[in-house]
């Protein structure tokens, strides 16, 4: 049987790891207990979230034991990773209800059953810390240059850095020692920009407890221009189907660029890596194929089959000129234009302020999202096969052809 770090080499997860070699022989001849860690910012996860639970159910299904981490310890600090300014402090009751939708959508990417996975948050053992004894245990381990130094830190130090958020990291560290204490944890998972992080938790486990912990990050869910995936024009691309619907989260997926297919079908899918390479492999109009192949895949992965089909059959309605779509008005747009000038010209809304008042309502969705802001742009990605779909309140329909 394969090593899984070598499925997680050749569909693209690994950005970085300790003592490679070494982890290698110990994936090959244990089981190995491993976690991510999930703070609860949101009621939602979203698809920045995906790629990990992606990583997460490879190793389970190498037969290896999930640890998934909610945050409702790490979530009342919030992580300054990644972030240009302080995250919004949630109340405990904010952070106890969004920690319960975590663990519900993670159940649907993880098998719990018969112990062969663990859900576990962190409040267990952080909110009964003593301070005092929690400096002289842990905050001794790590010195003040070595974690400025980090990338978290260091893009903060401008703007400001609290000393509430400069805990964070050793608080993360602590949640690995902990978890090697009681469940045996040997590997650490997550994005890329946690690795400053995971090594100070590999780092807290030697000099602590004298053992050696591996840690794993996998890269950031990006398109092939750099730029973070994930976003709509109603805002974060959500796996809650009561924030972004399963038909939203299709066409997204169905809207992809060309260049970006089989990084996504590689990284997002289960799919064998040969048909993979087949998929992406088309060329012209063909890749349309190997998109909805993508978009399919991965809204049966969220969302169940079931609502993959509605999601599919709703799309190739819509788009692909049959049923109700053979009478929906057409309005002529491109990418760089904003929505409301374009649609105040086609004449859907009389004037530009009957338009962002309809906005302000939730009244009006692009391509299935709603949309949240009146000064939106149209993006390359809003259209498929040159078109993309309007829907004014609750029944019209408008289509923008390129």
């Amino acid at each position: 049987m394969a090593n899984v770090l070598d499925t997680l080499k050749e569909r693209g997860y690994i950005a970085q790891c300790t003592n490679e070699q070494e982890l290698r022989e110990l994936l090959d001849k244990e089981k190995v207990t491993f976690y991510i860690g999930f703070d609860p910012t949101a009621d939602s996860l979203h698809a920045g979230h995906f790629i990990a639970l992606m990583a997460m159910a490879h190793l389970q299904r190498a037969g290896h034991r999930p640890i998934a981490l909610v945050g409702g310890g790490t979530g009342t600090v919030g992580d300054p990773s990644g972030r240009s300014d302080m995250r919004r402090m949630l109340t405990d009751e904010q952070i106890e209800h969004n920690c319960n939708c975590f663990k519900k959508q993670i159940a649907r990417f993880i098998d719990f059953s018969d112990g062969k996975a663990l859900m576990v948050n962190n409040a267990d053992w952080l909110r009964k810390l003593n301070y005092i004894d929690y400096l002289r245990e842990v905050g001794a381990c790590f010195t003040v240059n070595r974690m400025l130094a980090a990338d978290a830190y260091k893009t903060r130090w401008e703007k400001g850095l609290t000393f509430l958020e400069f805990n964070y990291m050793t608080m993360q560290a602590y949640d690995f020692l902990e978890l090697n204490r009681r469940y045996g944890c040997k590997l650490q998972m997550g994005g890329d920009d946690q690795w400053s992080n995971i090594i100070a938790g590999v780092e807290l486990n030697r000099r602590k407890q004298n053992v050696q912990v591996y840690g794993l990050t996998n890269r950031l869910l990006t398109k092939s221009d750099g730029k973070k995936m994930g976003k709509t024009a109603g805002g974060a691309l959500w796996l809650d189907a009561n924030k972004t619907s399963p038909y939203e989260f299709y066409q997204y997926w169905r809207n992809v660029d060309d260049a970006d297919v089989e990084k996504c079908l590689a990284l997002l899918t289960f799919l064998p890596m040969e048909q993979v390479h087949e998929l992406a492999s088309l060329e012209g109009s063909k890749i349309n194929e190997a998109k909805t192949v993508l978009a399919y895949e991965v809204t049966k992965i969220v969302h169940g089959e079931e609502e993959a089909n509605k999601a599919k059959k709703a799309a190739e309605a819509l788009f692909g000129g049959a049923g109700q779509a053979e009478n929906i008005p057409e309005i002529q747009a491109a990418a760089g234009q904003k929505l409301l000038d374009v649609l105040t010209a086609g004449k859907v809304f009389a004037s530009k302020g009957e338009g962002r008042r309809l906005i302000k309502q939730n009244g009006l969705s692009l391509n299935d999202a709603r949309v949240g802001d009146a000064e939106y742009v149209l993006q390359e990605s809003d259209f498929t096969d040159g078109s993309a779909m309007v829907k004014k309140g609750k029944k019209k329909y408008f289509k923008l052809l390129q």
